[in-house]
């Protein structure tokens, strides 16, 4: 199962081991469950405190085999439950399970753990993922720290083309899919401290406090994608005390899989690049505030000298600078049954939904670079193809289009107004789309839809400080990423930047952070200013 290179990266990982864990593994006669035999020894074999048993019974299999409990052995009653096999993205998940079972310390904030630690109810969790799903990790990893941490906690946590019958019963149509005691508790990502949130209703205002409570900085950065980590870099450089506070690090980064045009880089994928920025922002002084989503802002004229960002959960942040680099989103349809049927077939994630839809007929509504790379990629999964773009003409890259078009399973509609997304209460079961020149309709029959039209930027919020945006509704700023605000700058995908790509992303950010070490060296301090006074 595992490839010399892998073997040996895993056993320089399981030297952090601190005591035995063991392996408990309830099998059948399947292909899968032979592999599953096989990865378990594997991985045995490659330390002497680690033990797999292949004896397991209906406890142990939880209603599915193959299935293998983590536990550690001192304490058997913490243990968390893999369905299937936990390769691909899930890899790290199950290194980490391992690590964490036998006694190495998660590198999480020991104020969460203590809350996983303090939860006194019963907790059965479920989650179904996908092995090319790069959302799915943080919730696999998320529960099994819980699970590890407290015994009133169990996760289990299946992959979902091992249990395909179990995920049409359940009708899963997008991951990750996340059940406590057997009812729906979310779909879509989820971190720890959200978990945390969701099950005590007292988290929000304990991180609101711990958050209020930080000292004034220099230069705040609201959002952690690529343009907000490289503006952080930037003034922590330059001596700067800087706090980076978002919603979700990675920003669009967590969302994209293939990276082939970062100069310097032949390939990479998104969830890597965005670790990779972490780590390097851990080299520096940066507080790094993740789960942060900024609600308000009042510019230094109006909090009194300084200016002042509100989060959701009621913290308020200080700084003299502020750099804006809140991103963008995927932008929806717009049409009767998006809504209705999202999760349900609607769905904005291929990568980590498109499993789900193997053999099936779905839909890609865009034909730029990302509806294009979406349509080859489910091309491979799933059983045909529609492509449908607005425009008389796909707009992606001529190599994307020539890769498409020489695919056999694939259909492209151009000059195609998607007005209807039809399903059945349950399931999305088709969807109607008009010639814009004819204005005559038809219906496509299909079980999913993918939707890859663009991108809307993350300012709402912005919309009553004062601060300048174009009608698009992103922030205007000039050559050096300056806003209309004295000490406000913005960078990246929610400004005016023609071009939003991580790349252009990186130097917008890097250059609103020089900006705003100019703007910081050329303004005195308010307390600066009051001492002289």
């Amino acid at each position: 199962m595992l490839d010399a290179n892998m073997q040996n990266q895993l056993k320089q990982y399981l030297a952090n081991l601190r005591e035995p864990i063991e392996l408990v593994a309830a099998l059948d006669d399947s292909a899968k469950s032979e592999q599953t035999r096989e990865l378990l020894t594997e991985i045995a074999d490659l330390h002497d405190m680690v033990s797999a048993h292949f004896d397991g019974d209906d406890q142990i299999a939880g209603g599915r085999r193959p299935s293998f409990v983590i536990r550690r052995a001192s304490d058997p009653q913490k243990w968390v439950r893999f369905a299937g096999l936990p390769m691909g993205h899930e890899f790290t998940s199950l290194v980490l399970a391992l690590l964490w079972a036998g006694g190495h310390p998660p590198k999480v904030d020991a104020d969460l753990i203590e809350q996983v630690r303090s939860l006194e109810t019963d907790l059965e969790f479920e989650m179904f993922f996908s092995l090319t799903c790069h959302n799915c990790p943080d919730v696999v990893q998320a529960l099994t720290l819980m699970a590890l941490e407290n015994p009133r906690i169990t996760a289990t946590l299946i992959e979902g083309g091992t249990f395909q019958d179990e995920v049409e019963n359940r009708d899963i149509l997008a991951v990750p899919a996340t059940f406590l005691n057997g009812e729906s508790f979310y779909n879509g990502k989820i971190e720890l401290a959200e978990i945390l949130a969701k099950l005590d209703s007292g988290a929000d205002e304990k991180a609101a406090e711990k958050l209020s409570a930080k000292e004034p900085f220099e230069v705040l950065v609201i959002g952690g994608g690529p343009a907000g980590a490289a503006s952080a870099v930037y003034t922590a450089r330059k001596g700067f005390r800087t706090g980076i506070a978002a919603e979700r690090f990675g920003g669009q980064l967590m969302d994209t899989l293939g990276v082939e045009n970062l100069p310097g880089t032949v390939y990479t994928e998104g969830p890597k690049l965005a670790d990779d920025l972490k780590k390097q922002i851990g080299e520096y002084e940066i507080d790094l505030m993740d789960l942060a989503r900024a609600t308000q802002l009042k510019p230094a004229s109006e909090a009194g000298g300084m200016h002042e960002v509100t989060f959701a959960n009621g913290a308020t942040l200080k700084a003299r600078s502020l750099i804006l680099s809140t991103g963008a989103r995927w932008k929806n349809l717009g049409v009767p049954g998006e809504a209705e049927y999202r999760n349900k077939g609607v769905a904005y994630c291929p990568h980590c939904d498109g499993p789900l839809f193997k053999g099936k007929r779905v839909a890609v509504i865009g034909g730029g670079n990302s509806g294009v790379e979406a349509a080859i990629d489910l091309a491979k999964i799933v059983g045909h193809v529609t492509l449908i773009e607005f425009d008389t003409k796909l707009r992606a890259d001529e190599v994307l289009q020539a890769k498409l078009r020489s695919m056999s399973n694939v259909d492209i509609i151009t000059n195609g107004q998607t007005t209807e997304i039809t399903g059945d209460g349950k399931r999305c079961n088709g969807l109607v789309v008009k010639d814009r020149d004819t204005a005559e309709e038809r219906r496509i029959e299909l079980e999913g839809v993918f939707i890859q039209i663009g991108l809307v930027p993350n300012t709402e919020w912005l919309t009553e400080t004062g601060l300048e945006l174009s009608k698009y509704g992103e922030i205007v700023i000039d050559e050096e990423g300056t806003t209309n605000l004295p000490g406000i700058f913005a960078a990246g995908d929610a400004t005016t930047v023609p071009h939003k790509q991580i790349v252009v992303a990186m130097g917008e950010g890097s250059k609103a952070a020089l900006g705003a070490f100019d703007y910081l060296i050329r303004n005195e301090a308010v307390e600066d200013i009051a001492q002289a006074a």
